[in-house]
């Protein structure tokens, strides 16, 4: 792929809807498909964005690599997405979204059957993610807003997207938003008495005594016990 901005499907505009700016006294966020040398900063905002709950589930919440996150920008299929803001100097990422109209990837457990028997048509939200320090503004309801309006226009029926069980906070947001939960899969564990791999000290046998040598080094013959009559 040259380094141009990342073809959108069929032909769809890759510019920002409209230029970054102040209107009215508010600052507006803006919406544009990622290009190449956004790739960077984009990775380093989603680490930000992801810190705090990768602590604490059992799946990361992004692709664990940054190798992966840059394989993602070569597939086909996938829209990549960037929300900003204007600033002193250029833009700020405050959102990013991530989706993609069938499944993808090699290591992708999804079951398309579960969709096609439901007569479902969904769009795959891979991520949602918005800047700390702007949560609670209504980024996340345009980055959701958007991805409903992209569905919409492609002929979705759905959109499906997975969220750690104990992310509250995005539950919450999901949830006031009409989202229904599709599985019931659910990561468990229990606890179990646990013991050493290795087996405690056992005591070592006495040697045994050795036996008495007659002369010339050989060893003394046996005594033989006379066989009974």
């Amino acid at each position: 792929m040259s380094d141009e901005a990342k073809p959108a499907e069929k032909g769809e505009d890759t510019k920002p809807t409209r230029t970054a700016r102040k209107a009215h006294g508010q600052t507006e966020v803006t919406v544009r498909r990622i290009h190449r040398r956004d790739l960077n900063k984009t990775w380093e905002f989603l680490k930000l964005c992801f810190r705090e709950v990768n602590r604490d589930t059992v799946e990361y919440q992004r692709p664990r690599s940054k190798k992966r996150f840059l394989e993602v920008y070569e597939e086909e299929g996938i829209e990549q997405l960037l929300f900003e803001v204007p600033k002193a100097e250029g833009t700020e990422i405050v959102g990013y979204a991530e989706c993609a109209f069938e499944v993808t990837g090699s290591d992708n457990w999804m079951n398309e059957s579960f969709f096609t028997r439901r007569d479902m048509r969904p769009m795959f939200v891979e991520e949602l993610a918005v800047h700390p320090s702007y949560q609670g503004r209504g980024v996340g309801s345009f980055l959701l807003e958007q991805l409903e309006h992209l569905a919409r226009v492609r002929g979705c029926t759905h959109l499906v997207l997975e969220v750690a069980e104990n992310n509250r906070r995005a539950l919450q947001f999901y949830r006031a938003r009409h989202f229904q939960k599709l599985d019931a899969a659910l990561f468990l564990s229990k606890r179990i008495n646990t013991e050493g791999e290795l087996l405690a000290p056992r005591p070592l046998k006495p040697r045994k005594a050795a036996e008495p040598k007659a002369p010339g080094g050989a060893a003394a013959p046996k005594t033989r016990r006379p066989k009974a009559r």
